[in-house]
């Protein structure tokens, strides 16, 4: 059954649905095919350097780390990941997944955000973009972020800005999902036990596909980060694990079990169902050990 939810279009979306499940309206995943298209154009290459500028203001070096990225995080994982002794590129399976590295071993798997294939603490970091916007229950994929990171693990997270133009448009995967502000990342952080660490921002040009505004983008972000910094397209945050604090113990709000498939190349609008009638994505399980 497919809902609106207020603020957002419906099915017609080219990047977004939403779908009722269990009780909750869900925003979900951009597909990968749209989010590779997006960033193959000019105006995806474009945010695609101003998001990578802020991650470089907030992104400190760390001797052997075990880089995961969990969304679509391959334009990064791809300038950030080259020193790191392991990268893992984790895509959601309402979103899709694609093999990446062209080369080599294949580093990506198709995975359920609350349910991560790892152990407790074997990541040293995790990148988040066009991902927590887009999932069900935040807290509980924090929460599992938290479970998989070592002690002195952190987290970047990349999330479309509530003040922003980029959030009003809906051309672009940042204009999908549900926006924050940076008080409602803070309040969500600190809940899930993490410490916000560093912030930025990026993506000060409007989202427009006409020639002569994409000409003056560099100068429009040069602008924005000095006359308009709190109306930024999205928000950067690099927040640290917290140890002293107790983690309660809750019930999930859902609980899915996953079926393999053969070629997840995109999205799959509807999934396999159960006999109690649950939809059921696929996974992939890999060890970080």
């Amino acid at each position: 059954m497919l809902n609106v939810i207020p603020g957002m279009s419906g099915p017609s979306r080219p990047f977004v649905e939403t779908r009722r499940y269990r009780g909750y309206i869900l925003a979900m995943h951009s597909d990968i095919v749209d989010l590779r298209s997006f960033y193959s154009t000019t105006l995806g290459r474009f945010a695609e350097r101003s998001i990578t500028m802020a991650l470089s203001s907030i992104w400190a070096t760390v001797p052997n780390e075990r880089l995961v990225g969990l969304g679509y995080t391959l334009p990064w994982l791809e300038r950030f990941g080259t020193d790191a002794e392991r990268v893992f590129a984790f895509m959601p399976a309402t979103q899709g997944a694609v093999v990446w590295p062209a080369t080599g071993p294949t580093a990506t798997a198709l995975v359920f955000d609350e349910e991560l294939p790892l152990v407790d603490s074997c990541i040293d970091r995790m990148l988040l973009v066009h991902s927590l916007e887009h999932v069900e229950n935040p807290r509980e994929t924090l929460n599992e972020i938290w479970r998989v990171l070592s002690p002195a693990g952190r987290v970047v997270i990349v999330v479309p800005n509530r003040r922003g133009v980029w959030a009003r448009f809906e051309h672009t995967p940042f204009g999908n999902g549900r926006p924050f502000s940076r008080g409602q990342l803070t309040e969500l952080l600190r809940e899930a036990n993490f410490t916000p660490a560093a912030w930025s921002d990026a993506l000060f040009f409007p989202p427009s596909r006409r020639r002569f505004m994409m000409r003056f983008h560099n100068v429009l972000e040069r602008a924005g980060r000095r006359l308009w910094p709190i109306f930024s397209g999205v928000i950067v945050v690099e927040a640290q694990k917290r140890l002293y604090q107790g983690v309660p113990v809750a019930q999930r709000a859902s609980r899915r079990v996953f079926v393999p498939v053969l070629s997840p190349h995109g999205a799959t609008r509807l999934g396999r169902r159960n006999e109690a009638g649950d939809t059921k994505p696929s996974v992939a399980r890999v060890t970080a050990s």
